[in-house]
């Protein structure tokens, strides 16, 4: 008998949510817009939900490194502890394979994070959530760049949708942004690595050999963006039947834009991310995502890479068990 395996599962979901009517779930919901998880801009309301990532790109060297092919496999997995208020724990491994050198392979940190709904207008499809994510220092391996201090992000996330519009922008009425707008701040403002050179033993006197003291900075960063989404699904539910059928008429097309912003210690106003067109497919208890990662700047970068999706609503998958939650107003 042939065992059964991730790819099965995978298929298995999909067959089942192709064939389930559009109903409305728990999940990111505001009023009659859904809200899907993204691939890079963090959800803005709170869910039960697991969600595996692939990430490829390669990116430029700097003064003393070579040009460096990073792949990345991650995963985190959300909890809700009340309607509003979840929780969430990720991570994920690196592997770096650059031009010159050998190649890397290694744990990053381990993510932890706490978020709140605290608004959800349902007339103007709107959310609202603080949250707080800590990249827990020393949990990672040094050699794929797991930094050996935390850094604690606070974050204001949103959603809103244009169902709202008058009837006279009726194909605007798709369209939904999300955003998030935090600051990652460092617990460590520098890194002193002191290193003993080597020496000709005729020429030590005094047995005093030579010290050098390498030091980085670590610098606090406004990390910032935003999503446009457009929802086939809602057009054709709630502005005009175009007839479109599955798979195309659960798919939502969108650009994603991630930027960070160096705020201090030596690299103040400087700004790198990427622009990211994609698409994500949702069914009721799957949901998929791809994307390209466009550098904005030189500073970014100059290759384009690619980010994929598979994302399980766990509230939906086991709404009696795993996916309610563990207190219940």
């Amino acid at each position: 008998m042939r065992q059964v395996c991730v790819l099965d599962v995978l298929i298995f979901a999909t067959l089942m949510t192709l064939s389930t009517p559009i109903l409305v779930w728990a999940h990111g919901f505001a009023g009659k817009r859904f809200f899907p998880t993204t691939l890079t801009i963090d959800d803005p309301f709170v869910s039960d939900e697991l969600s595996f990532q692939f990430d490829y790109i390669k990116e430029p060297g700097e003064v003393v490194e070579s040009p460096t092919k990073v792949t990345v496999i991650s995963g985190e997995y959300s909890k809700t502890i009340t309607r509003s208020l979840g929780v969430s724990i990720g991570g994920e491994f690196r592997h770096l394979n650059p031009d010159e050198g050998t190649t890397e392979n290694g744990f990053g940190n381990l993510a932890l994070g706490a978020k709140y709904q605290l608004f959800t207008n349902a007339p103007h499809e709107a959310l609202l959530s603080l949250g707080l994510d800590v990249d827990l220092g020393g949990t990672g391996s040094r050699s794929v760049g797991a930094e050996s201090f935390s850094t604690l992000s606070p974050v204001l996330l949103f959603g809103k949708g244009f169902g709202d519009l008058p009837e006279a922008l009726n194909l605007l009425k798709p369209l939904a942004i999300t955003g998030r707008l935090g600051v990652d701040i460092p617990t460590r403002g520098k890194n002193v690595t002191t290193t003993v050179l080597p020496t000709n033993d005729e020429q030590v006197t005094d047995n005093v050999a030579e010290i050098e003291r390498d030091i980085t900075y670590n610098p606090v960063v406004l990390s910032w963006g935003f999503t446009v989404q457009y929802s086939l699904q809602y057009l054709q539910a709630f502005v005009k039947d175009i007839g479109l059928r599955a798979p195309f008429d659960r798919m939502i097309p969108l650009v994603e834009l991630p930027l960070e912003t160096c705020l201090n210690r030596g690299c103040g106003g400087r700004t790198t991310g990427t622009v990211n067109p994609g698409l994500i497919w949702f069914g009721k208890y799957l949901q998929l995502g791809l994307e390209a990662a466009i550098p904005i700047n030189d500073r970014s970068g100059k290759n384009i890479g690619v980010r994929g999706l598979v994302h399980f609503f766990i509230d939906d998958l086991f709404p009696q068990s795993l996916g309610r939650p563990i207190f219940r107003e």
